[in-house]
């Protein structure tokens, strides 16, 4: 069947499973590569189902103007989106978006926004992003917000596409999931079909150190769209089971092994994804099949996770180390965080 237009090949990503990652694995393990929509990640899902929405709502015509603010993958899917349906867009981002997300979103035909100082009183950037929305929101009749952190199209999308595919190719067969956090609309919308689907999946967050999604001091944080500097509308911790706080040395280490074992290029939450699942496994049942969402592609990270250079300089390693040489960094001395929400059981 041929389908029409780019937007026609967002979803449907393959489920592999991964044999050379973990030696000696008691469980089943396997990657769903959201790195394979076409806009490059898992956020092409929900700009298409929020742009989609409104649009057939009426709220959203062809000719106004989108709004929103990205520290990347979110722009950069709504960009595109946006392009094929004939919306101007423009994107607020800050001076910690990566140059090549920068470049992309321009290429796309995005009108870029740079906020260059973070909110006084956070000292984060994203409530200055935020703040600097609302004001070009008030400037730009016909203005359409999609509020990624808030917005229920955001979740739904990946109830609808992300875990019904996953259910479907395992045949409901998912006794954990792990799953990056920074809008919260992936983990929600899977939680949720989990929930109503009844499967009995345990659902691991994997947060970043410096986040204050799942209760984490604030502080500060070098992967892009990986945690938030605070709890967004989407969170709903009551459907999660358990939440695992990743350093971005854990990051680092967990994008270069997965890339030196299994040929996987994948992008920085994806190696604090997998941190959490080898922090976990030896607490993982025998015989379980888990899967790890991973959120993005590689490349956009060539400057940052994948350089010595960066690496070096960004954590303190003292030497450039090469790509196989980045220490697992010790579950005790991480600077990480575990507990089960519940019943209140922290990891040992």
């Amino acid at each position: 069947m041929i389908n029409s237009g780019i937007l026609s090949a967002v979803g449907n990503t393959p489920l592999i499973e991964l044999q050379r990652a973990l030696p000696n694995l008691h469980f089943r393990l396997f990657a769903k590569l959201e790195a394979l929509n076409p806009g490059g990640s898992s956020k092409d899902r929900p700009a298409l189902w929020i742009l989609r929405e409104a649009m057939s709502s009426g709220r959203l015509r062809e000719g106004n103007v989108v709004i929103e603010s990205s520290s990347g993958n979110m722009g950069i899917g709504l960009a595109q989106a946006c392009r094929v349906f004939g919306l101007r867009f423009i994107c607020v981002i800050d001076p910690k978006t990566a140059p090549q997300n920068e470049r992309l979103l321009r290429l796309y035909g995005a009108e870029i926004e740079m906020v260059n100082e973070p909110d006084p009183a956070s000292g984060e950037f994203l409530p200055a992003r935020i703040a600097r929305v609302r004001e070009l929101m008030e400037v730009n009749s016909g203005s359409f917000w999609p509020n990624q952190y808030a917005n229920l199209r955001n979740s739904e999308a990946h109830y609808d596409t992300t875990m019904r595919e996953i259910a479907e190719a395992l045949h409901d067969r998912v006794d954990f999931l792990f799953c990056a956090t920074s809008t919260c609309g992936t983990i929600t919308g899977c939680a949720e079909y989990v929930r109503d689907h009844d499967l009995g999946t345990r659902i691991v967050a994997v947060d970043a150190v410096g986040s204050r999604i799942f209760g984490c001091l604030s502080g500060n944080r070098l992967i892009p769209g990986f945690g938030a500097g605070f709890r967004p509308e989407l969170c709903r911790p009551d459907l999660v089971d358990l939440c695992i706080h990743v350093s971005d040395l854990d990051c680092v280490s967990g994008c270069r092994r997965l890339l030196s074992s299994e040929s996987l290029l994948a992008g920085g939450s994806s190696g604090g994804v997998f941190a959490a699942v080898e922090r976990l496994r030896q607490e993982i049942p025998a015989g379980s099949w888990c899967v790890m969402i991973l959120p993005d592609r590689g490349e956009r990270y060539l400057e940052t996770i994948y350089s010595d250079e960066w690496v070096c300089r960004n954590l303190g390693l003292g030497s450039c180390l090469g790509l196989d040489q980045i220490p697992v960094p010790r579950i005790s001395g991480s600077g990480s965080d575990e507990s089960w929400y519940g019943e209140g059981r922290m990891l040992s």
